[in-house]
């Protein structure tokens, strides 16, 4: 117990340093890479509870994302940019105005009641039905927010939004995401989100209800997809529609998959290798000098590089970098993880 709370400690002040020291010592680029980085960690994280741990491959995530970043837009712009581009929304509506944090949590509830109501008949699907039934609730939440004019301003840029996501709110949020879902995956929720996963008719043999361990899953990562479109909402100040579409949903697949989809370890490496590799590869197309040597530009490079490296892995290492180990810390977990019956 002394070494755990001496751990969290040390953890916590570890964090507490680089948010509140990192912006005093780092450009404004590595700073807004920082910012980003933190950002994807909420989502993938979120998107990995369900995708990776429960044997259901979402690809409805963005929609929720997309879903946390207006409606925290909404609630927390000032009231006179309210008044100046959404003159429409409704008299309750515009006369309310909430803070970041407030806004932030709100928006995760929303997404995680939206993900309760489509979960039930959703989440009664399997394989490829889930996958293209998910990608369609996707689809509908896009055209909403085109046709909510009111709300939304439909597909124009929806402007006003706060900066508020600074590096301590969106390293916080990272820190509470990643420790939440550890310590729900390694206890005896999360043996059961794994059980359904390797058998689902075993699993229904002891006891567990699959709809019930799934719906968790999914409402889960909902609210937490909805946290993390808040503060990428708040991050950029302004957004549209095609913003929440199918690049952000191959991007953070993307990174999911390649670092694990069967461990939390996994979904933060692979958000930080692509990362990593996506601004070193868009540094690169713009031509590099090196004395005498040059490289020209190279334009598409991030994009044919990452792809490449992503069949590689899905050839040599299905699943993943990390697969379904875990990069821990003492007292971050009570169990060890139930290993895959899936061979790499």
């Amino acid at each position: 117990m002394v070494r755990t709370a001496l751990t969290s400690f040390v953890i916590i002040a570890l964090l507490s340093v680089v948010a509140f020291g990192a912006p005093h010592g780092l450009s404004d680029y590595m700073l807004r890479l920082l910012i980003v980085v933190c950002i994807n960690i909420v989502l993938v994280t979120s998107m990995g509870l369900a995708n990776g741990f429960t044997g259901v491959f979402s690809l409805g995530q963005v929609g929720f994302i997309a879903t946390g970043a207006y409606v925290s837009g909404i609630l927390s712009m000032p009231l006179t940019a309210k008044a100046s581009y959404l003159p429409d929304l409704p008299g309750w509506l515009a006369g309310m105005e909430l803070g970041f944090l407030s806004a932030t949590v709100v928006a995760g509830l929303v997404c995680a009641l939206l993900a309760f109501i489509v979960g039930i008949p959703l989440m009664r699907l399997s394989g490829h039905h889930v996958s293209v039934a998910t990608m369609g609730f996707m689809i509908i939440v896009d055209v909403i927010i085109i046709n909510a004019d009111s709300f939304t301003r439909g597909a124009r840029t929806f402007t006003g939004v706060p900066l508020d996501t600074t590096l301590p709110w969106a390293l916080g949020w990272a820190a509470v995401t990643v420790f939440l879902l550890a310590r729900l995956i390694y206890s005896p929720i999360g043996l059961a989100l794994r059980a359904v996963r390797e058998d689902k008719i075993a699993g229904q043999a002891i006891g567990l209800s699959v709809l019930r361990t799934r719906l968790v899953a999914f409402v889960i990562g909902a609210f937490f997809a909805g946290v993390g479109g808040s503060l990428y909402g708040h991050y950029l100040g302004s957004f549209s529609s095609h913003t929440f579409y199918f690049p952000m949903m191959i991007s953070l697949i993307a990174m999911l998959v390649l670092g694990g989809m069967g461990s939390v370890s996994g979904a933060i490496v692979g958000v930080l290798v692509v990362t990593v590799l996506s601004e070193f590869l868009r540094n690169l197309e713009r031509g590099v000098d090196f004395g005498g040597f040059s490289i020209p530009p190279v334009y598409g490079a991030s994009q044919v590089v990452l792809g490449v490296l992503l069949i590689l892995v899905m050839i040599y290492r299905p699943t993943g970098l990390l697969g379904d180990r875990e990069l821990t810390l003492p007292g971050l977990r009570r169990v060890h993880p139930v290993p895959s019956t899936k061979k790499d």
